[in-house]
């Protein structure tokens, strides 16, 4: 099983590396990052526990280790974030079917022989 907390602290030292190269976009990332929040309409725990489902989706390992992290920090507990994490299960299977039907839509359209 991977050390989480090992790999967060050195991706995280990683990261500090690149934004000393290119400080514009780690400036930029973070405006989008903590644009999301400033309605204040949605507790910080509930923007974490979205950005797990959305890291499980696009399966970003980095996103996981800190955003796992924030969101216990933040009081979540292990019921929501199986609840959050099987819509997102639901949503790749949804997103599968989908695609499916996207296949046969374009097998559909080729020339007729």
């Amino acid at each position: 099983m991977q050390d989480w907390n090992a790999y967060r602290d050195a991706l995280l030292g990683r990261v500090g590396e690149f934004a000393k190269q290119s400080p514009d976009v780690l400036r930029g990332l973070h405006t989008i990052e903590t644009s999301a929040s400033k309605t204040g309409l949605l507790e910080p725990k509930f923007h974490e526990l979205i950005a797990l489902a959305v890291a499980v989706t696009t399966r970003c390992d980095g996103c996981i280790a800190v955003h796992a992290k924030k969101a216990v920090e933040l009081g979540a507990t292990n019921g929501e974030i199986a609840e959050v994490l099987g819509t997102a299960i639901a949503l790749n299977a949804g997103a599968a079917l989908t695609y499916t039907a996207r296949v046969f839509d374009t097998i559909a359209s080729l020339p007729k022989e």
